[in-house]
């Protein structure tokens, strides 16, 4: 049996989210997003900064969603929600799973720390706005890609779940600008897939 350990309103909710569009059969262990709960001696055991999501499949342990998303994949669900390695699109499909982490969340991590996290006589606004900025510029590739399409590489995939939850983490943080109107598009679809809202109201 998969264990899931989870808190609210952080990358976990990929790996959620994740599960219930797999249909696959898990346990969830959740969180408060709180240092009593993630920075408890028990949960720093699983994970050495205290953080999640991880993920507990019996005798594996592994955190980093991204490879939790992978391993999901090739271990529980081989060929789906991802294009064969032979398939055109499947470059397409890596650029976007992995352009998340690389070029989305980082900016994301600084709104989230200068506007909710931090007390008020700690924030830097000159770190917000070049963040804001980044995230801006980062976001223009992806409404450029989704013009036409459903989803990143036009069938819903594992890359969606990924970037399209940090899309809607974006949006959420009022990133996304209303000319962006394929990316508004592209979220409001993301956001009501049951799988989806699931994952999230469980949030």
């Amino acid at each position: 049996m998969l264990t899931l350990h989870f808190a609210p309103n952080s990358r976990a909710g990929r790996i959620l989210w994740l599960l219930e569009e797999l249909s696959l059969p898990y346990e969830l262990n959740q969180m408060a997003f709180h240092p009593s709960d993630l920075k408890s001696e028990a949960h720093r055991a699983r994970h050495p900064l205290g953080r999640v999501p991880v993920l507990d499949d019996g005798e594996v342990s592994l955190y980093e969603s991204g490879a939790i998303v992978e391993y999901v994949l090739a271990r529980h669900k081989n060929g789906g929600l991802k294009p064969e390695v032979n398939d055109p699109l499947f470059p397409e499909f890596l650029q976007w799973f992995h352009y998340c982490e690389g070029m989305v969340m980082p900016p994301v991590n600084t709104i989230v720390v200068q506007t909710l996290l931090l007390p008020p006589d700690r924030r830097d606004e000159t770190a917000l706005g070049q963040a804001q900025r980044l995230l801006t510029k980062a976001l223009g590739p992806v409404n450029d890609a989704l013009e036409g399409r459903e989803y990143l590489i036009g069938d819903f995939s594992a890359a969606d779940i990924m970037l399209g939850h940090a899309c809607f983490m974006a949006n959420r943080l009022g990133c996304v600008s209303d000319d962006m109107s394929a990316l508004k598009a592209y979220v409001t679809r993301v956001s009501q897939r049951p799988a989806f809202k699931i994952a999230i109201e469980t949030q």
